[in-house]
């Protein structure tokens, strides 16, 4: 019995040991990210806009209410507990009503809800004026990534989508976690100008999605079928970054937010950019395009957003079908594989892909089709995705 006790003892000592390691390990391996979270985060992140002091004003400001009100009710009650108990000879009294006590009880609470309620009405409205805003953005949610079209102001006519960036797939997939900005890194950030009124169109194309950057006080449901809106205005240039805040599926973890804050000159040099980034890219989708180029294009588009389901060998997992080997892909006539990548399947498990280009949607389709053991010789031409639309 004694090296069976001898025996546990020793586990447990080790199992500590290792548990003591891996948390310090983890302590010390990570580090507070500017415009994220930080390690041991107790309070709420730092604002970087007037909405978002006004809602941490606000949290404080309720939470002092409360806490007096529990000292104050609490002490009460177990001072009168305490005071009053049997053992000292106290007796209960015998009135059965007081018009003072009701009053009391009803007016005081009353004055209470005005006292808070004021200040957050104010605050609410204050969220909701999205006139007069310099930059009208449209953020649509997808599984799992978002889209920003920049519809008004400065910007106007830029669309980009915003994706995890592959390489914290991979150490997410590996068990491998690095970094301060661990699955908080895209590819495409969100680029606004400092100091200007942002106002941020939300909708979703498949599921129920949120848009939430904490560091702007902004936090925004995005719903298929409905247009909503909020607004924020950041005072200081940086990264800031947030995560879709409503389950959306199994991807839910691999959706981040990163807005990216620059100066006016910055941010008109990034727009002249984009421009031109935007007009090397549109495609005549009347080109014939060969195989092998269609392949090589199709493998990039793949791996920023099926790769995320079908992985990167086409085999699927779970309740997702393998591309690989796929009869749809496979069958010479590529009509029903075009319309699911346009319209989706599965009732929404295959999300539609309309926001990408005829180009594109040709390009991974021809990829499936000669990738893997999908060695079919097949090629779509970004003119069949077209006539597909209409």
């Amino acid at each position: 019995m004694k090296n069976i006790s001898r025996r546990l003892a020793a586990l447990l000592a080790q199992a500590g040991a290792v548990a003591g390691l891996t948390l310090g390990g983890t302590a010390h391996a990570v580090g507070d990210l500017p415009g994220g979270p930080a390690v041991n985060q107790l309070n709420l992140h730092p604002a970087v806009s007037k909405i978002a002091e006004a809602q941490q004003g606000l949290h404080w400001f309720m939470l002092i209410i409360c806490l007096v009100i529990f000292v104050a009710v609490f002490g009460v009650m177990f001072y009168s507990i305490w005071k009053h108990r049997k053992s000292q000879g106290h007796k209960p009294a015998t009135f059965t009503d007081s018009v003072k006590v009701e009053i009391a009880w009803t007016v005081v609470p009353f004055l209470i809800v005005i006292m808070m309620a004021l200040p957050a009405t104010k605050v609410l409205v204050a969220q909701k004026d999205t006139t007069n805003a310099d930059l009208t953005i449209k953020v649509t949610g997808y599984q799992w990534k978002w889209g920003y079209d920049y519809l008004k102001g400065e910007g106007e006519g830029i669309g980009i989508i915003s994706t995890l960036d592959n390489s914290h797939r991979v150490m997410s997939n590996a068990g491998k976690p690095q970094g301060d900005n661990y699955l908080l890194k895209v590819d495409n950030p969100l680029v606004v100008p400092v100091d200007k009124k942002i106002r941020i169109i939300t909708t979703a194309n498949d599921v129920i999605h949120a848009w939430a950057v904490p560091a702007f006080g902004v936090k925004q449901d995005a719903i298929p079928g409905f247009v909503r809106d909020n607004w924020f205005r950041a005072e200081k240039t940086g990264d800031y970054y947030g995560q879709c805040m409503e389950l959306c599926g199994k991807e839910h973890a691999y959706m981040p937010i990163h807005v990216k804050v620059l100066s006016a000159q910055d941010y008109a040099q990034w727009v002249e950019a984009e421009k031109k980034k935007l007009a090397a890219k549109a495609d005549d989708p009347s080109k014939v395009w060969t195989l092998e180029d269609l392949a090589k294009r199709g493998e990039k588009v793949y791996a920023a957003n099926c790769a995320a389901c079908h992985q990167a060998n086409g085999k699927g997992a779970g309740a997702i079908k393998a591309v690989d080997g796929s009869p749809i892909v496979l069958d010479a006539e590529a009509s029903k594989q075009i319309a699911i990548m346009l319209n989706g399947a599965a009732n929404g498990a295959m999300p539609a892909w309309k926001q990408l280009s005829d180009t594109e949607i040709a390009a991974v389709i021809t990829y499936t089709k000669n990738n893997w053991s999908n060695k079919t010789g097949q090629i779509v031409q970004p003119a069949q995705i077209q006539a597909a639309r209409k």
